[in-house]
């Protein structure tokens, strides 16, 4: 699995309590529904970066 990156985010006390209930009943914690919105964001702005397939060789050709 690839490494993820930590980093601080200072928000209201309002807001992270919205997103403690909104968490909950998605059965996610706090942590992981930022970073679904987040990813959800990411991709309806058409921001996603855009991934190599795996396995594939990057731009070899293929021994006969």
């Amino acid at each position: 699995m690839a490494e993820r990156k930590a980093f601080l985010l200072r928000i209201s006390p309002e807001l992270w309590e919205s997103l403690e209930v909104w968490a909950a009943d998605e059965l996610r914690s706090v942590n992981g529904q930022i970073e679904f919105l987040l990813a959800h964001a990411v991709r309806a702005a058409g921001r996603e970066k855009k991934r190599r397939p795996r396995g594939g060789s990057r731009d070899r050709e293929s021994p006969p």
